[in-house]
This record gives structure tokens, sequence and C-alpha cells, in this order.
């Protein structure tokens, strides 16, 4: 039997105040973010966004943005180069559909080039605090390592095991903790076991 009581305790104990670590102040700002982000590092992104946002300042002057001038900025992520356009292609769409804004509507965030699963419940969770999860390795790790899912189940698998796990008032606020939780604590190599409280009952 999973001791949810502790966990989420734990959780909150460790990390009360966990957010969102990618930096931005307007709503497609973190979606672009947020796509830029597979396969990389928050620190990274947060590095190649402060460039690209303060040369193109608003939706619609980084939907005329030059893709080359974008592969250049953000040239240190993976997969710029498919990043690049879809930056370009995510403000064009944003402008030409939804007036530079990112649209609380699941489907319209799934037609955008490069956005998927993962990214729109992120996008929706942060700015609209829509009950939804954004399943990236650290919380793959939790689950796995704390009974919550089983070894082979498959990020939608774990994504509907943690909804039943995690109350719905606070699954914006655990996703966050999880995440914080696996990238500073849990580490897929040498996590901190010998000061952790939930090592009891940890399968690691």
């Amino acid at each position: 039997m999973i001791n949810k009581e502790l966990i989420l305790s734990y959780l909150d104990e460790k990390y009360p105040n966990a957010y969102c670590e990618l930096k931005y102040t307007k709503d497609y700002e973190l979606l672009i973010a947020v796509m830029l982000s597979a396969q990389t590092t928050d620190k990274s992104v947060n590095e190649a966004t402060a460039i690209l946002f303060k040369k193109y300042p608003t939706c619609e002057e980084l939907a005329k943005a030059n893709v080359y001038d974008v592969e250049r900025i953000i040239s240190h992520l993976g997969m710029y180069q498919v990043k690049a356009k879809n930056v370009v292609k995510i403000a064009q769409r944003l402008v030409q559909d939804y007036k530079g804004h990112v649209p609380n509507d699941p489907e319209a965030l799934l037609s955008l080039p490069g956005v998927g699963n993962k990214t729109k419940n992120c996008v929706l969770a942060e700015l609209y605090n829509e009950p939804l999860l954004a399943v990236d390795t650290h919380m793959q790790r939790f689950a796995k390592r704390m009974g919550i899912a089983n070894e082979k189940d498959s990020v939608e698998v774990i994504e509907q095991k943690y909804i039943k796990f995690i109350p719905k008032e606070r699954i914006v606020k655990t996703n966050h903790q999880i995440i914080w939780f696996g990238r500073y604590f849990c580490k897929a190599i040498s996590p901190d076991c010998e000061h952790c409280k939930l090592r009891e009952i940890c399968r690691k």
C-alpha cells in the first residue's frame, strides 16, 4: 500500500513553494519556452529565451523573425533547427488565430507546431491552473521509485496513475514539487537517499 499521506506531506515539507522554473513574462513566452525545453534543461532554455524575447519583444515581432536568426540564438539547444521553425510558426499561428495570446483550449494547443501532450498540459496548468500533469523524466522516476507506477509503464499510463494518486486541488502544485524533488534531491544518479524520509518505501 502506497503511503500517500507521507509522500505528499514530505513534498510539502521540502518544497512548499515549488514553481515552474522557465522564465517568462507573457503567455506566449511560456508556450515557446516549454516547447524549447524538450530534451534540454530549463537553465539552457532560460539562457536562450532571455536573448530571443529581448530581440523580439512581442508575439507579432517574433512571428516575423528570420528562422536562421532564431537558430543562431537557440543553437545550444537540442534539435535547434526544428525548434527554430516551430518558434516562428507558433508565433504566426497565435497572431493569426488568437490575437497573439495562448488559448485555453487543449485541441488548439495540440494543433500548433511542436506542441505535444506534455507541453499542452504544462501550459494549461501554469497559465490557467488546469489540473493537468506534465510528466517529465523526474516525474517518471519518482512514480517508479515510490511504487505509484511500474517500471514498464508508459508516460500515458503514469500520467493516469498520478491523476488518481494526487488530489485534484493540488495537482499543479505537486507536479512542480515532484519535478524539484527529482531535479535537486532524488536524482537519477547519486540520489540523497541517506537524508530522505521516503527511503523506507522507495523501491530503489
